[in-house]
C-alpha cells in the first residue's frame, strides 16, 4: 500500500488531483472540482446518528448518499487512498432521557440502538467497516463513538480556554463567539450558514443562561447530574462533566483524519489541520457544523475545517413533515419488517426510492415512490431471468460470472453522472434505458447489474444478487422476480402472522433450494442453495472452463471437458447466440 500511495503522490497533478469529480460545495455555494489534499489519502467525516431510539428514514438519507460518495471515491482514487469516518453519539441528552424513561443503563441502550442500527442499513446496502478494512491495513472506515473520545475533546477544550477563546462559567466551559471574531486568521462565524450573527441570533433556539456573556455563547462542556455519565472535567472545574454535542465532532475528525494526532495538540502547520470533505444532512449546517468550523479552527489555528462541505436535502413522509403527532412517523426497521407505510419493503427498494431523487433536493417519501421502485425491480429481476432462459437454457453460468465480479468498474457513462455531484437521478435514467434490452442483450444485463453493484443495490447478501444462481435449470422470469416478490410475500405474512401462507411460500421456496434465515435482529433473508450442492458447483465449473478453453481456441480441451460433463450427466450445447445450453440426462 505505501508503495501506491508513493505513486500516487509522484503523479502529476492532472493524472491524479482532479479526476473529473464535481461538488456542490456549501461553503461556497457553487459546484466545485474535487481536488483532494493529498490523492493518496482521501478524507471524509460525516456526522452519524445519535443512538437513543431506531433511525428513521430521514436519518438514512445521509447514510445512504454518503456511502454512495465513498464509494465513487474509492473508484476514483482506489479503496486504499479513501478514509471514511462516521460517527456514532452515544453521550447525549436524548440518550439520558430515554434511558430514564426505559428503565435501562445509558449503555445498555446505546449498545442495543447501535446493533439495530447496523442491521438496518446493512439490510440498505450501506457499506459496513467489515467489508471495506482489511486485516494488517490502516482502517478505511472508522465507526468512532464519543464516549471513547473524551480525551481528546478535553484536548481540544483546554486549548481553546488557554487561547482565550473559550471561558468556565459556573462549571461549564463556553465558546466565546465574540472572541473567536477577534482573532486573526479565523473565518467568520456564520459564513457556512451564510448568516449574519444579529440573523442566526433571531432565527436559532439558543439556551438563555445567566452564565453566558453573550447569548450566541455554546457549550463545550456542562456538569454532569446525578445518574448522568460523567468524566473529569477541563479547565479547573472539580466536579466530573460531561461532553457538548458539538465538540464531539471536532475530536472525532480531528482524532482519525489529521495526521500526526496523537492524544495531544500536535503543533503542525495550519494547513496540515484540514481534510477533505464534512457532510451530513442540511439541518446540521447551524449550529452544529458552524459550531465545530468555530472549535477547528480556533483550538487548531486552521483556516478551515474541511476544503467542501456536502448536505443533502430535507425529506418530508407524505407532503408533510414527519412528525409522531402527525402519525407519519417512519423508521428504517418499520420499513424493512413491519406493515406499516404499505410495507415490508426489501432494503434495496428502499435504497432506489431513496436515490431517485438528486441528494441535495428535498424528497417527498411517499407509499406510491416504493412501490414504483419495486416495479422497476422486479423489471430488472424479470428481464435477468428471461435472459437466463433465451442463452442458457436455463443454466446460470455467465450469471454467476457477474456476480462474481460484482466490484469491477462500472460503466463509463453510469460513472459519468455519478461524477457530477453525485447525479444519482441520471444515473438511474441511464440503467432504465437498458432495462428494455436485458432480456436478450448479453452486454446490456452485465451493464445493469455492475451499475446497480456500484449504487449499493446489489450485492452477494441482497436477493436480486441470489436470484441469480439458482440452479441449472431451475431459472426463469418467474424465479428471476423472486428477489422482490417472494421475499416480500414471505415478510408480509410472517408480518400478519398467515400461518397458511407462511407455509405456501416455505414450501415454494424449498422446490426452489431457498433457505430462510433470520438474524437476531428479526431481519428475513434468503440464500440460494444451489451453491451448496458440490456435483452443481463442479458443472459450473468445468462449463467455464471449457468457455476459457475454446477462447484459447484449445479445441482439445474444450472437448475432453464436454466429455467430462457428459458423463455427469450434463450435455453441453453451443447456441449460435454464442452462450450455451446444457441438458440434463434423465435420472442423472
Amino acid at each position: 500500500m505505501d508503495a501506491q500511495n508513493d505513486a500516487l503522490r509522484q503523479a502529476g497533478p492532472e493524472d491524479i488531483q482532479d479526476r473529473g469529480l464535481r461538488l456542490y460545495n456549501t461553503l461556497t455555494r457553487a459546484k466545485d472540482d474535487f481536488r483532494p489534499i493529498d490523492p493518496a489519502n482521501v478524507r471524509m467525516y460525516a456526522c452519524g446518528p445519535t443512538v437513543y431510539d431506531d433511525a428513521h428514514i430521514g436519518n438514512a438519507r445521509p447514510i445512504i448518499v454518503f456511502d454512495t460518495l465513498f464509494r465513487v471515491l474509492r473508484q476514483l482514487y482506489g479503496a486504499a487512498a479513501v478514509t471514511y469516518v462516521r460517527n456514532i453519539t452515544d453521550v447525549d441528552d436524548k440518550i439520558n432521557a430515554r434511558a430514564a424513561e426505559r428503565g435501562v443503563t445509558i449503555r445498555d441502550l446505546t449498545e442495543v440502538t447501535a446493533r439495530r442500527f447496523h442491521a438496518d442499513i446493512r439490510a440498505l446496502g450501506v457499506l459496513m467497516p467489515d467489508q471495506v478494512n482489511v486485516e494488517g491495513e490502516p482502517p478505511r472506515f472508522i465507526e468512532p463513538r464519543a464516549t471513547e473520545h473524551i480525551v481528546e475533546m478535553r484536548d481540544l477544550i483546554g486549548r481553546l480556554i488557554a487561547r482565550d477563546i473559550a471561558y468556565v462559567a459556573e462549571d461549564h466551559v463556553l465558546f466565546s463567539v465574540a472572541a473567536m471574531g477577534r482573532k486573526a486568521g479565523m473565518p467568520r462565524y456564520g459564513a457556512l450558514a451564510n448568516r449574519t450573527l444579529d440573523e442566526m441570533l433571531a432565527g436559532a433556539r439558543v439556551e438563555v443562561a445567566p452564565y453566558k456573556r453573550d447569548p450566541m455563547d455554546f457549550v463545550l462542556w456542562k456538569p454532569s447530574k446525578e445518574n448522568e455519565p460523567g468524566w473529569p472535567s477541563p479547565g479547573g472545574i472539580a466536579v466530573p462533566g460531561r461532553p457538548g454535542w458539538h465538540i464531539e465532532c471536532s475530536a472525532m475528525s480531528w482524532k482519525h483524519l489529521i495526521q500526526g494526532f496523537a492524544g495531544r495538540i500536535a503543533c503542525d502547520p495550519a494547513e496540515a489541520n484540514v481534510f477533505d470533505i464534512h457532510a451530513g444532512g442540511i439541518d446540521l449546517v447551524f449550529p452544529h457544523h458552524e459550531d465545530e468550523i468555530a472549535q477547528s479552527c480556533c483550538a487548531l489555528d486552521a483556516p478551515r475545517m474541511a476544503n467542501y462541505w456536502l448536505h443533502n436535502g430535507f425529506l418530508q413522509v407524505e407532503g408533510q413533515k414527519m412528525s409522531k403527532s402527525l402519525g407519519n412517523f417512519v423508521t428504517i426497521r418499520d420499513l424493512l419488517t413491519s406493515g406499516k407505510f404499505g410495507g415490508p419493503w426489501a432494503g434495496p427498494v428502499i435504497r432506489w426510492a431513496m436515490l431517485e431523487t438528486h441528494y441535495r433536493q428535498p424528497i417527498d417519501w411517499t407509499e406510491k415512490r416504493l412501490a414504483r421502485a419495486q416495479t422497476e425491480l422486479e423489471t430488472i429481476a424479470g428481464a435477468i431471468g428471461a435472459l437466463q432462459g433465451r442463452f442458457f437454457g436455463g443454466c446460470d453460468i455467465t450469471l454467476r460470472r457477474w456476480i462474481a465480479d460484482l466490484d469491477q468498474a462500472p460503466p463509463a457513462p453510469f460513472l459519468g453522472f455519478l461524477m457530477d455531484d453525485l447525479n444519482t437521478p441520471g444515473a438511474i435514467g441511464w440503467v432504465r434505458g437498458l432495462i428494455g434490452r436485458m432480456a436478450s442483450d448479453l452486454e446490456a444485463a452485465g451493464q445493469v447489474i455492475r451499475a446497480l453493484s456500484f449504487l449499493g443495490l446489489v450485492s452477494r447478501q441482497t436477493p436480486l444478487a441470489l436470484a441469480a444462481p439458482l440452479g441449472c435449470g431451475q431459472f426463469s422470469p418467474e424465479t428471476g422476480m423472486f428477489g422482490f416478490s417472494m421475499s416480500r410475500i414471505w415478510r408480509t405474512a410472517h408480518v400478519n402472522g398467515d400461518a397458511r401462507l407462511l407455509e405456501s411460500t416455505r414450501e415454494e421456496l424449498a422446490r426452489k433450494k431457498i433457505a430462510i434465515e433470520t438474524d437476531a435482529n428479526g431481519l428475513v433473508s434468503f440464500r440460494s442453495e444451489a451453491d451448496d450442492d458440490p456435483a452443481l458447483a463442479r458443472v459450473n465449473a468445468l462449463v467455464a472452463a471449457r468457455a476459457d478453453a475454446r477462447a484459447r481456441k484449445d479445441w482439445a480441451e474444450a472437448d475432453r471437458i464436454r466429455d467430462e460433463l457428459a458423463a455427469m450427466g450434463a450435455v453441453v450445447k453451443d447456441t449460435k447466440d454464442g452462450g450455451v445450453s446444457i441438458e440434463w440426462v434423465a435420472g442423472q
